[in-house]
């Protein structure tokens, strides 16, 4: 037999630990000093250690992992159980993926302060088009918020256009505007062109207004790094006497399946100042 402390060691935790397993019901020792109160464990019992700690690592209540180790759940609700947590660690794992994708666009933007050129912004005046859109309402226009949104909704339009039969449709064509609830809450729209005629189901059909005067600036890459290029341009309205009349629109003009190779034109309305 094993002290507590030596079946701490070869078990990975702590004594502490133990004794509150103990204590719950989860681990009891196997003989227990009458005089002294020391105890004592097996072996054996290190599979039953490694069952609790695996357990309690997916996420389980130490009243779940006492159910599960005393079969009073069965088999179907176990399954049921570690699919959902399955679930939740991946939609953990994804946010955290996007959360680090974020930190490196705010990392970028820093890196190239005071060093991109602003020789690149455009004024001009964006036309008028005939657009098909589905929209959406995000949290906020933090990209942790609008990237869920938006891309699901683009995803949803295309099959609907193609279910349609709709052809020759885009580029692909972002508005945004506050929704509205007071909250900075967004309403993202999902445009992309269509020929006159175009219909669908469950689709809005519509001419976007063009803009009389924009600030505009084209980005290279994925979405997710577009921060140092939105700064960017900000700057240049900042300083050359104008001021933003709207959030900006983004076209996209090439979109291949590796998003590096993305390029888009960010679309800001603007006035004198």
């Amino acid at each position: 037999m094993f002290t507590i402390g030596d079946f701490a060691r070869h078990g990975r935790v702590s004594v502490r630990m133990l004794r509150h397993y103990d204590a719950v019901g989860l681990l009891r020792p196997a003989r227990v000093d009458p005089h002294t109160g020391y105890r004592f464990y097996t072996a054996d019992q290190l599979a039953g250690l490694n069952r609790v700690i695996a357990l309690k690592d997916l996420g389980f209540t130490l009243e779940q992992v006492g159910a599960i180790l005393d079969e009073k759940i069965d088999a179907d609700e176990l399954r049921g159980m570690l699919r959902l947590r399955r679930a939740e660690l991946e939609a953990a794992l994804e946010a955290a993926r996007a959360r680090l994708a974020q930190v490196g666009a705010r990392l970028r933007a820093i890196e190239s302060e005071g060093r991109m050129s602003t020789q690149d912004v455009v004024v001009k005046k964006v036309p008028a088009v005939r657009v098909a859109e589905l929209s959406a309402v995000a949290a906020s226009f933090g990209p942790e918020d609008i990237t869920p949104v938006i891309g699901p909704l683009y995803e949803e339009l295309c099959g609907r256009l193609e279910s349609a039969g709709v052809t020759g449709f885009g580029p692909a064509v972002a508005y945004y505007e506050d929704a509205g609830k007071g909250d900075g809450s967004v309403r993202v729209h999902a445009a992309t062109t269509v020929p006159d005629g175009t219909a669908a189901e469950g689709v809005e059909v519509h001419v976007l207004p063009g803009i009389e005067e924009a600030a505009t600036i084209v980005h290279r890459g994925s979405m997710d790094g577009i921060l140092p290029t939105v700064q960017t341009l900000a700057a240049w309205i900042d300083t050359n006497g104008y001021r933003s009349a709207g959030y900006a629109r983004e076209l996209y003009l090439e979109c291949p399946e590796d998003p590096a190779g993305w390029v888009a034109e960010i679309q800001e309305p603007i006035v004198r100042d």
